[in-house]
């Protein structure tokens, strides 16, 4: 295993789903219910799904595509939501 590698993700996606609406809605879920490990096995299953979805997909786009270029264009689209997020337009 590339520990490196697995670091760089680790730290990048915990960033970002700080404060995210996945990590407020289950925030919301454990307040309202007593079965907080329910809670958390169902969260932490729809993150494990999600992110399989995403690693097959950019698998697939970053063969076709290259990873360079899927790399700089997931990044201007980050950006573009980024701006859109702070003017208020979304």
């Amino acid at each position: 295993m590339n520990w490196n590698l697995f670091a760089r993700v680790f730290v990048s996606v915990g960033l970002a789903e700080v404060a995210d609406k996945t990590q407020l809605i289950t925030v919301s879920y454990a307040a309202a219910e007593s079965e907080r490990l329910t809670v958390f096995a169902a969260s932490a299953l729809a993150l494990v799904a999600s992110s399989a979805v995403a690693v097959v997909l950019g698998g697939v786009l970053g063969h076709v595509f290259g990873g360079a270029l899927l790399k700089r264009v997931v990044g201007g689209v980050f950006l573009v939501v980024g701006v859109l997020y702070l003017s208020g337009r979304m």
